[in-house]
């Protein structure tokens, strides 16, 4: 019995410990405000008891649903008929059902896994190069009629100063020199 009680204060005397351990760490930081301001909004100021953390975003983005919720993962998310697809599939049998007995059964578990592939490829919430393609292609197909034109421009600019150049040797070949003389009529070529 006397171990038992040995134990008993020795675990008394530990607990406080544990506990005073466990405290709240003091940061000295009072407040954060996370703020986003859309176009040239004015981001609020800080004060002393309050740290106002601001994140500008483009103006068009005001009224849109934040990325998080556009783009969220989550089965709350999913649409009806996805998700009367997949119980339409739960007691499929035989040929392409995915079922580890019968006759047929493991091409239907090929074919479900290349589509999850492929649905997770479409649906990836990672970089999208599609949009990132797109967004590029729109961007140089917005200046490709001025570069056109700025380069066709440039272009007859070269060709114009290259026939002046030929005009201007060509008069001086002929202004130094004496003009050729005439042939006579009735002389025989030889």
């Amino acid at each position: 019995m006397s171990k038992s009680l040995i134990a008993i204060a020795g675990l008394a005397l530990a607990l406080p410990a544990a506990a005073h351990a466990q405290d709240a760490v003091e940061t000295g930081d009072d407040s954060y405000n996370m703020v986003i301001v859309y176009g040239d909004d004015e981001c609020p100021q800080s004060t002393a008891d309050q740290i106002v953390v601001c994140a500008r975003k483009a103006e068009n983005d005001r009224y849109r649903i934040p990325e998080t919720l556009r783009f969220s993962q989550s089965p709350a998310n999913t649409s009806w008929a996805e998700r009367v697809e997949r119980f339409e599939m739960a007691g499929d049998f035989g040929i392409m059902s995915c079922s580890p007995t019968g006759a047929g059964g493991f091409t239907g578990c090929t074919q479900e896994m290349i589509n999850a592939a492929y649905a997770d490829k479409a649906n990836d919430a990672g970089v999208r190069f599609g949009e990132i393609i797109a967004a590029e292609r729109a961007k140089r197909l917005a200046t490709i009629d001025e570069d056109a034109a700025a380069e066709q421009e440039r272009v007859e600019m070269i060709e114009r100063e290259y026939m002046e150049r030929l005009e201007r040797e060509r008069a001086a070949e002929t202004a130094g020199e004496d003009a050729l003389p005439q042939p006579e009529a009735g002389a025989d070529p030889e």
